[in-house]
This record gives C-alpha cells, structure tokens and sequence, in this order.
C-alpha cells in the first residue's frame, strides 16, 4: 500500500488525519510537520489525501460493528462554479454518516436515486426514517420503503442536519469546492476520518515524531489498516 513511498506509513497517515481532522490546508500540514523536523511538501501530502483518503473511509467503514436502524436524511445546497448542487446525506442514530450523494435537483426522482444507492450499500431497510418536510422525501418513501416508519420534523433531524457541519468548515476554508467529485469524496472522508481515524481511537501503538517542543502524538500506522 505504501511502496514506492519515501516516507514512512506513520508520517503519510498522520498527515492524511490531520487534513480530513481539522480545518487545515496542504499549506498548513507542511508547517506542522516542518515544526517538527519534518521536511515534507505540500504537493506530496495532497496526493497522500487524494490517494489514501478513501482508501482509510472505506477501511473504518467496514471495521464499524453495527449500523443502526433509525437513519436520518438530510440535504444541504452547495454552489460549485455558479452551479446549485445538493449534497444528499444520510447518517444513523449514532451519527455514523452511511451515505452521501451529490445531485442537481431535489425532487422525487432524486431521493428515489438516493433511496437506491442507500438501501443497495446498506444492505437492509431501516426501522425508522428521519426527514424535514421535503414531500420528496415522503413520495419516494412510499413508493420504496411502504412498511418504514417515516417521522417528518425539522427538530427531530438535527443529527442529520450537524453532520453537514464538518463540510462547511472544509468548503469555507477551501473558499468553494471545485467540482461535485471532489465534494463528494472530501464530504465522506472528513466525516468519517475524523470520528474514527483518531490516533487515540484507533492506534495500536505510540510512535514519536522528531519536534522541538511539541508534545508526543499518537499515529496510526499499518496495524490500523490490518
């Protein structure tokens, strides 16, 4: 996974965490690890993101031990070059994001495609659906999920509604996301790299960095990703 790479498992991951944790640019990661004896640029560490990113997502995704049946759906407007999109997402009671979906339109036919690609990557049908008042949501729900219990109040979806806050951190800092592609896969890779590629959560071991004054950090290394 990580030949041809000259530097070592722990420096790629620890960068790719820290930009899918905290609102840094490439720029930013290149100063921390440079404060700590690291010379390293800014492009590399792009490429480890683009590169690794997902690969780290899908690996922690896998590793989750359940999914709950209460799911939550929501969608948020992103402009991208002049353009509307909708970022259709959908997380489960406990806030793990199962599913996000960039699209131009937010009607019936769009959260029936959105229902598809949850319910095919999921694998099984909820017990409970949390929405807004959006009627697409109730149209395409008895069209797709007539036996699911569905509960439409803007209060009762707020933890659909905060796992958006994550991604517009990112496009503020980004000052506008480029393409729906990278919305996307930037979308679900802060969401879960940050709740669960965290050094204290998911490392097996403590691994030092070189630093002047710096505190010693926790990293995750080759044993996370088995």
């Amino acid at each position: 996974m990580y030949s041809r790479h000259r530097f070592p498992s722990e420096i790629i991951s620890y960068c790719v965490w820290l930009y899918y944790t905290l609102p840094l640019s490439y720029r930013d990661i290149e100063k921390v690890m440079l404060y700590r004896g690291i010379e390293v640029t800014y492009e590399s560490i792009r490429g480890w993101c683009q590169k690794f990113g997902q690969q780290y997502a899908n690996q922690l995704r896998r590793k989750r031990p359940y999914i709950a049946d209460k799911w939550h759906l929501d969608e948020v407007v992103v402009t991208i070059k002049g353009q509307q999109y909708y970022l259709w997402r959908a997380v489960d009671t406990e806030g793990n994001v199962l599913d996000i979906l960039m699209q131009r339109h937010r009607d019936t036919k769009a959260a029936k495609r959105f229902f598809r690609k949850l319910l095919k990557k999921q694998g099984f049908t909820p017990r409970v659906i949390v929405t807004d008042k959006l009627k697409s949501y109730e149209a395409a729900k008895k069209q797709m999920l007539k036996s699911v219990e569905h509960r439409q109040h803007k209060g009762l979806n707020n933890r659909a509604e905060n796992s958006h806050q994550p991604t517009r951190v990112r496009e503020r800092r980004m000052r506008r996301f480029k393409s729906p592609g990278q919305t996307s896969a930037i979308s679900i890779c802060i969401w879960t790299n940050s709740r669960s590629l965290s050094p204290q959560a998911t490392s097996t071991h403590r691994t030092t960095i070189p630093r002047t004054t710096a505190p010693t950090i926790l990293l995750i290394g080759e044993p996370l990703l088995g």
